[in-house]
């Protein structure tokens, strides 16, 4: 997928994330008088959950793989470098600005600029990366799944290759 495709779409991934984080902060604290910086942290892991949901399926739909509540963990991981951009962002627009304290959704649109190139960047480059050609997983030789000495990607007149879709079941043989 083009570059800047997945910029656009990781936008409306923000977009979708910040009216979830703005919505559930904003409500937490003018509907229970929940404390703004409690209710941000709680509002931004939905947020988080919903973003990587939305690029997961469309940003950066057939990279990545495997465990998903692993590739999950790994988000909130890299998010959180760019969160740490954003809440601190956040907490000074309270702090500075009582009309903040108020209508905090202000406060998370300031943040959400400060997090966004960090949260794109470890997005592609750690958590959605391509898989990589070649690689040293044990091709299986028979349909008993014995494996086979031989790595994927040697002689293909002397070697099978099994190509997984990241659960260790075969997609096709070649």
């Amino acid at each position: 997928m083009a570059l800047h495709r997945q910029i656009l779409l990781f936008a409306v991934s923000g977009v979708l994330g910040f009216v979830v984080d703005a919505g559930i902060v904003q409500f937490l604290v003018r509907e229970f008088a929940a404390n703004p910086y409690g209710a941000r942290v709680i509002s931004f892991l939905a947020a988080a959950t919903t973003t990587w949901g939305f690029n997961r399926k469309y940003t950066f739909a057939g990279h990545g793989g495997g465990s998903r509540r692993r590739e999950l963990a790994r988000y909130l991981v890299a998010m959180a470098a760019g969160f740490a951009l954003n809440y601190g962002a956040y907490v000074a627009c309270v702090m500075l600005w009582p009309l903040v304290r108020h209508w905090p959704a202000i406060g998370v649109a300031a943040g959400s600029v400060a997090g966004a190139l960090v949260n794109f960047l470890s997005s592609k480059y750690w958590i959605f990366r391509p898989a990589v050609a070649g690689s040293s997983r044990i091709a299986r030789d028979d349909a008993n799944g014995r494996p086979n000495e031989r790595r994927e990607g040697g002689n293909p007149a002397t070697s099978t290759r099994l190509e997984t879709s990241g659960t260790g079941f075969p997609l096709s043989r070649e």
